[in-house]
């Protein structure tokens, strides 16, 4: 029987993207509106009641809504705005992290989708917490940059459009400088920290991929920590630890690696001498840090194979 799935928000770049990654399947068929019945509320309602599976690809307030209307035991819920990755009730939508994780997307009504920037850090922290490598309470830093599309609509016209309000021609730029970032408690919580880190995001000029960076001034020993990783991720096709030799023999790492993929690579810097290590994800961040992801927990929400539709 082919699942109906509804993309509420599926004019904005996510929306976009999870369409195409969902084109053409048999398993699926998706529940489109108009233009003309986009925003009128009834059709929306409709829409988000008759669909055995929503993503929500809205505002936090819009998606907050969206969840409101539906007033049906059966429709499951993909939200991939911040409005509900720590919110009780609902199952953080990434699958590796956490050993039962793709057991519990598959059982949940209610998921939501990690941010871009958690993702990658989560994939590097938690795994060395859990193990006992990583105290809860050791401050951490992430310095992190994503490509102008993780903006949205209106940052990918400030790139490209010399006419845009918001025009510029930089090609690297900070912000989120008063340390305020909400992906803050989202890494903060699910990492099992008892300390927010200090987070350090910027946006460079490519449209898309996603560099995040966990340095540690004392890190325990390197092959402990690769190990650990390996570990966690010794089952999943999608999250990769690179080889400790490949690692030596890098001299550079580019944002573009993973671009235009669902995957995520986690690497292993480090000088065992100094005990210092550079623990860096890379990943799209509209792939694993967006669209990929939603696409995949959609898939184990539906009891399909989750790598349906995804860019290997």
């Amino acid at each position: 029987m082919t699942a109906q799935v509804f993309i509420d928000g599926a004019a904005g770049t996510t929306g976009l993207e999870i369409a195409d990654r969902l084109a053409g399947r048999d398993d699926l068929s998706l529940v489109v509106l108009d233009e003309s019945r986009r925003k009128d509320p009834a059709a929306r309602r409709e829409a988000l009641n008759d669909a055995d599976a929503v993503i929500l690809c809205l505002p936090d307030d819009a998606a907050r809504e969206a969840v409101s209307l539906i007033d049906n035991p059966r429709t499951r819920v993909v939200d991939a705005s911040t409005a509900h990755r720590i919110a009780p009730g609902w199952t953080y939508g990434f699958a590796e992290l956490e050993p039962d994780g793709a057991a519990r997307i598959a059982g949940s009504t209610r998921v939501s989708n990690p941010g871009c920037y958690p993702t990658g850090f989560l994939a590097l922290v938690r795994p060395l917490v859990r193990a006992g490598l990583l105290a809860p309470d050791v401050p951490l830093t992430v310095n992190a940059t994503s490509g102008y599309s993780g903006g949205g609509k209106a940052m990918i016209a400030a790139f490209e459009d010399p006419q845009a309000p918001d025009a510029t021609d930089t090609a690297f730029r900070l912000y989120a400088l008063t340390l305020g970032h909400k992906h803050v408690a989202e890494m903060q919580g699910h990492a099992g920290l008892t300390h927010p880190p200090l987070f350090a995001p910027a946006v460079a000029r490519t449209y898309r991929g996603m560099v995040v960076e966990v340095p540690l001034p004392a890190a325990p020993p390197l092959e402990e920590i690769r190990a650990a990783l390996k570990e966690a991720y010794a089952s999943s096709p999608l999250v990769t630890v690179t080889a400790r030799e490949e690692c030596e023999a890098m001299s550079l790492l580019t944002i573009e690696r993973q671009a235009g993929t669902d995957r995520l690579e986690l690497f292993v810097f480090g000088n065992e001498e100094r005990r210092q290590s550079r623990l860096v994800a890379v990943l799209d961040n509209l792939g694993k840090g967006a669209a990929g992801a939603a696409v995949q927990n959609l898939n184990l929400m539906l009891g399909l194979n989750q790598l349906s539709g995804l860019r290997l």
